[in-house]
């Protein structure tokens, strides 16, 4: 499963897979407890593969940063979301050193790290693009 199935909801901890889509917006379940949950157009979503970081030259997708975490922890978990504001921006300066530090605040930097922990012990760690499928999906999903 790529990014492309992994959703972020606002008010809502942690990370969901989209399943299925409804008449009145899609049906998601918690990668954190395996819970499902209705969701309407109404709420704030974001897809993680829509998702990217700033840096002083370009914006880099969010993918490639949780990339560049796997290998930097060589595919075990990152350090713990709930550190300290300096120890995250510590970390992500070794893990992305020219992030835009006036653009990307520590609550970015708790996110990013809070969902790569969760995607990792799921398993889900292919973080490599996949284009070509998510073409295929947003083709079908339109019709």
């Amino acid at each position: 499963m790529g990014l492309d199935k992994i959703l972020a909801i606002s008010g809502k901890p942690g990370l969901y897979e989209l399943k299925t889509q409804t008449r009145t917006g899609f049906l998601a379940e918690s990668l954190l407890d395996g819970k499902r949950l209705s969701v309407s157009l109404r709420h704030n979503v974001s897809v993680l593969s829509e998702i990217a970081i700033y840096t002083l030259s370009e914006e880099i997708p969010l993918r490639e940063v949780f990339q560049k975490i796997f290998e930097k922890e060589n595919g075990e978990k990152a350090i713990s979301h709930k550190a300290s504001k300096e120890e995250l921006e510590n970390y992500f300066s070794e893990v992305l050193p020219d992030y835009d530090e006036e653009r990307v605040y520590a609550s970015d930097i708790k996110k990013v790290i809070q969902w790569y922990n969760i995607l990792q012990s799921k398993g889900l760690t292919d973080f490599s693009e996949q284009e070509e499928v998510s073409d295929d999906t947003e083709t079908k999903e339109d019709k």
